[in-house]
């Protein structure tokens, strides 16, 4: 069975990834399971650039097939922040809690036409020799909800309204989230990226 390394150490995204691929005949690695890594830096300026350098800094250090997926939150109100910063947003080391405080204080006394937001999830894959085999996104839009509500998912979900539900993305369970979530939507077309490639590997 091949082998596929998911380029994080987010225990929530990995459990995303286990559920979108089940089935696709391929075990999943984590960056946890990789002794002595080198974090590779994200300094691109978009999500897309931070994906391709993640795939291939990890696919050179691994030496394994590498899927790296950048994204964040982005809100009108804000001019796109806290995009590329979506982790770090209150510091380097603060947290989901305090991220989401620092959010919510930008936004203080907005009305919710004002509070329109998009998560954007963009996706690179790349060879074990760090060649690029393909690249994708998705988004999800919703709204910026004035306190957080629920307790499941990750990073912003706790603040992140998603209308046609009438709830918080930490509201769902997972099964829901992934039916409509923007990195749901990334992964459908990775699956199709990677399917293609594998088929056209053992044919040769």
């Amino acid at each position: 069975m091949p082998k596929l390394l998911i380029a994080t150490t987010n225990a929530g995204k990995v459990r995303e990834f286990e559920s979108l691929f089940r089935g696709l005949g391929i075990e999943l690695v984590s960056l946890k399971n990789i002794a002595g890594y080198k974090e590779v830096p994200e300094t691109g300026a978009t999500f897309a650039e931070n994906a391709w350098l993640k795939a291939k800094g990890y696919a050179a250090q691994s030496g394994m097939m590498t899927l790296a997926e950048d994204s964040g939150l982005c809100c009108d109100a804000l001019e796109g922040a806290p995009g590329v910063y979506s982790a770090r947003f209150a510091g380097e080391i603060k947290g989901d809690a305090a991220n989401n405080s620092k959010l919510l204080s930008l936004l203080e006394n907005l009305p919710v036409n004002c509070r329109g937001a998009h998560y954007e999830s963009h996706i690179a894959i790349a060879t074990e020799k760090g060649e690029l085999i393909g690249a994708c996104s998705g988004r999800v839009c919703g709204v910026i909800h004035p306190e957080p509500i629920g307790s499941g998912g990750f990073g912003y979900d706790p603040l992140f309204f998603y209308p046609p539900f009438q709830k918080t993305f930490a509201e769902v369970t997972l099964e829901e989230k992934n039916r409509v979530s923007h990195r749901f939507h990334a992964m459908q077309k990775a699956k199709v990226i990677l399917v293609t490639y594998l088929q056209k590997s053992v044919k040769v």
